[in-house]
């Protein structure tokens, strides 16, 4: 037998790449962003998702630059292992509007890095409140929480998905996103009352 007749030896696989985008999220709240991702990243049965807490004086700027830093630290470690699944296909930073110092910096930090933006104005509870209402129009953080808790009186920062949002989650999806809609018709992204928690939660359902 010749050489041309002999079999050849299949070429050396390349790294299996899952179809499903591997997501981060880092936010500033502690206990209330997180319980409600987890809960939504669980009802989803998204086991690709990573959810980080950042602690930091500099919110929202810490925020981003530490999405940054995790960003590129697994690109460098999906490199090193040959590896694509070990770096992320999104990176989300979650954080309130409020009054943070260096907001404008740290979005166009964020626009630069390529990474995505959840940003709740005035706060997070407005996300929540509307998993049971329409749009309260523009109100303060305090006042949003009272509103809140019109809904759900025992609220206490920390939440319970599939007990208290499942039920309301696709029409708090509707009207965040009526909101955002409206708002960049108008030219004013981020104003209050918006919110971009629902593109986060639309981006993990879509990976499960």
């Amino acid at each position: 037998m010749g050489k041309r007749d002999r079999k050849r030896r299949p070429a050396r696989r390349a790294p299996f790449r899952d179809v499903k985008p591997r997501i981060l999220v880092v936010t500033e709240g502690e206990v209330t962003e997180p319980e409600y991702l987890e809960g939504f990243r669980k009802a989803a049965r998204n086991p690709r998702v990573d959810i980080k807490y950042q602690k930091g004086a500099g919110v929202p700027k810490t925020i981003v630059e530490v999405a940054k830093a995790e960003k590129q630290a697994a690109e460098r470690r999906a490199k090193n292992e040959q590896d694509d699944n070990l770096s992320y296909d999104e990176v989300w930073c979650v954080f309130d509007r409020d009054d943070h110092p260096n907001y404008e910096h740290a979005k166009q930090m964020a626009k630069d890095s390529e990474l995505e933006l959840a940003i709740s104005n005035p706060c997070i509870e407005l996300w929540l409140y509307l998993h049971f209402a329409e749009q309260p129009g523009m109100q303060p953080r305090d006042k949003m929480l009272k509103m809140l808790k019109k809904h759900l009186p025992r609220y206490d920062k920390h939440v319970d998905f599939a007990q208290d949002f499942a039920d309301g989650y696709q029409a708090a999806r509707k009207r965040a996103k009526r909101l955002d809609e409206n708002a960049m018709a108008d030219g004013e992204e981020h104003r209050n009352p918006t919110t971009g928690v629902w593109r986060l939660t639309e981006s993990i359902a879509k990976g499960a």
